[in-house]
């Protein structure tokens, strides 16, 4: 055997289907558009989306709603999970990558204040809740906003 023998298996090619190439193949006339309408018509066909000249279910549902285009959108952290890092150890967007508070860092980190912190922390996020705030500079440490 060789390259010169290879077929593809029985069945695995089709001959191509030769539109518009009169009555005799079976595509000729209208060329397997059928008559008349959208479909048959030079340029394509429907757009999606598109139900024949009936109202499009996207346009017959109610719209509600208002959508922010400024909206801001923040990875939210809470205090009581920075307990896992060192007294005096600082804290920003790469190392709660790092141990997985944070999944990116393309959104803002804003740093919430449930939970309890017992340890000094240099935390530095793009913002604070004013408890959040409040309880990390009790401690003695310090809350930078980027």
């Amino acid at each position: 055997m060789d390259l010169s023998n290879l077929r593809p298996a029985a069945g695995a090619t089709r001959k191509r289907k030769r539109i518009g190439r009169g009555p005799g193949s079976g595509h000729g006339k209208t060329s397997g558009k059928g008559h008349k309408g959208r479909g048959s018509r030079s340029g394509g066909n429907t757009p999606p989306g598109y139900e024949g000249g009936q109202m499009p279910l996207s346009r017959r549902l109610p719209k509600y709603g208002f959508n922010n285009i400024f909206r801001e959108e923040f990875n939210i952290v809470n205090i009581g999970s920075l307990e896992r890092f060192d007294t005096g150890s600082v804290v920003d967007a790469a190392k709660l990558v790092e141990v997985g508070l944070v999944k990116n860092t393309k959104k803002k980190v804003k740093i919430l204040a449930d939970g309890t912190l017992t340890k000094s922390l240099i935390v530095k996020a793009q913002a604070f809740s004013k408890q959040a705030q409040e309880k990390i500079v009790s401690l003695g440490g310090t809350a930078e906003v980027i």
